[in-house]
């Protein structure tokens, strides 16, 4: 029987207890990888989803709490998780929040705090990373960016900018591992049915009176011209291929997943 393709790999991937980090880590794992989890959430659900995790995939895991606006904290992960697995083999750096204001409006703590998990704490795990990465002459950096990484929208200055800086970030490493085993690439979701999104449904149904399904319907087909949400799954599986052998010349790519939105 052949071994899973990321078999003996460890990911990491930050902001995983949940939503699209969730799915991603999911795929990895059901491709042999042990799982570095990392996100806020309740103790105990988040020992089950360890433990359900490893008894699924048959791998190992562990779960890191780091705050990712911490510094400290981000290099005390990377060192367990080294600690732990010998290297971290594949990066996913998902960790994200948003905050919508206009620029004239937006408070300082929320701009700070977005560029902070949204982009910085990508560059603290990236430099962190590289190092075991070219002592193995392989590695995935993979960047969980947007749609807004490529284009606007009003109200979302700091999210914008942060996802924009991502894409760059994800260039430039890129180019200082094109020579080796290590590729480094972005994908950028369009609308994703997550819990975050879903609150956003579920406010959008209250305020105009209409159902969940229709809130659904109205609020992804502002964007998305396919009408339909992007799923976890879908990005899991975009993740394990370039994860893979046959996607050793993509690097650099930031990749849209997203209905046709920045086809418009």
């Amino acid at each position: 029987m052949q071994k899973p393709q990321l078999s003996g790999k460890t990911a990491l991937v930050t902001g995983s207890t949940s939503g699209i980090g969730l799915g991603i880590a999911h795929a990895l794992a059901a491709e042999g990888a042990n799982i570095v989890f990392n996100g806020f959430g309740d103790a105990a659900e988040i020992a089950k989803l360890q433990q359900a995790t490893a008894k699924d995939y048959q791998v190992e895991t562990l779960y890191c709490n780091a705050d990712m606006t911490k510094p400290d904290e981000i290099a005390q992960m990377m060192q367990d998780a080294t600690a732990r697995f010998g290297s971290i083999d594949i990066l996913v750096n998902n960790a994200g929040i948003q905050h919508v204001a206009n620029i004239e409006d937006f408070p300082i703590e929320r701009w700070d705090a977005v560029i902070s998990i949204n982009l910085t704490s990508a560059f603290h795990t990236t430099r962190l990373a590289l190092p075991k990465m070219r002592e193995k002459n392989w590695g995935r950096i993979i960047n969980i960016a947007s749609a807004h990484g490529l284009i606007a929208s009003a109200g979302k200055s700091a999210y914008v900018a942060a996802k924009h800086g991502i894409v760059g970030l994800t260039k430039v490493t890129a180019l200082e591992t094109a020579q080796t085993g290590i590729t480094c690439n972005a994908i950028c979701p369009g609308w994703v049915l997550t819990p975050l999104v879903q609150k956003q449904v579920d406010a959008r149904a209250a305020a105009q009176g209409i159902s969940i399904d229709q809130a659904k319907r109205d609020l992804v087909s502002e964007k998305q011209p396919s009408g339909q949400f992007v799923t976890t799954d879908q990005l899991g599986a975009l993740a394990v291929f370039m994860c893979s052998d046959a996607a050793i010349q993509v690097r650099g790519v930031a990749w849209n997943m997203d209905g046709g939105w920045v086809a418009q």
